[in-house]
């Protein structure tokens, strides 16, 4: 008998803006009702010392449950904040330099829209994963989505791990799991009334 695919693991985004009094103990509990491999803190602040602060009552939370924890755009942060990795916005233009800055040992990740291009050339520069998305119908950005054909032809022909994030629901999810190493998490959960049960009823469609 073949050996059944290995199901895509989950990668939460936090909300752009926080209370870490509220958000943390609720990330505690989304941590802890299924399995997270990687979160990423992603606010519109660019206020130093929030993003200080919350990075590290967040780095706290993570690491506590062997998750990898990292920032959005800002690598200059990743160390002095004891970060593990950056995820950066702009495809594949600042890979070059930030791999050389950075090390090898650090994360960096890389969305690329629904760029094949951008994604062929952020995983030859040294991406640990490229992302893709919207892959739902969304009214953000120019209304362009990361289609399915895309992760399949990924999966098929690049090794780099691939992240499907951006408007997402139960059917994308199954649709994707197949042919995606990680699925992004973020506004699906947290404007949901019940973040955990949404989060819980996300994950089981991982497994069709």
């Amino acid at each position: 008998m073949a050996d059944a695919p290995e199901l895509p693991q989950l990668y939460l985004v936090t909300p752009p803006a926080l209370d870490l009094e509220v958000f943390t103990p609720l990330l505690c509990a989304c941590l802890d009702a299924v399995p997270v491999a990687c979160l990423r803190l992603s606010l519109s602040s660019r206020d130093q010392d929030h993003i200080a602060r919350v990075a590290d009552a967040l780095r706290e939370v993570a690491h506590a449950r062997d998750i990898a924890l990292v920032i959005d755009s800002h690598a200059r942060l990743v160390e002095r904040l004891g970060l593990d990795g950056v995820h950066v916005t702009d495809g594949a233009r600042s890979l070059r330099s930030l791999r050389k800055d950075l090390g090898d040992d650090v994360i960096i990740g890389a969305f690329c829209g629904n760029s094949r291009h951008d994604g062929m050339t952020a995983a030859e520069l040294g991406a640990d994963y490229v992302s893709f998305g919207p892959v739902g119908a969304s009214v953000l950005g120019d209304g362009r989505q990361a289609e399915a054909e895309l992760f399949t032809w990924w999966s098929q022909m690049i090794e780099v791990p691939v992240v499907a994030e951006g408007a997402l629901d139960d059917a994308l999810i199954r649709a994707l799991a197949p042919m995606t190493d990680f699925v992004a998490l973020g506004a699906e959960i947290w404007q949901s009334p019940e973040p955990v049960a949404a989060l819980r009823r996300l994950s089981a469609a991982l497994a069709g």
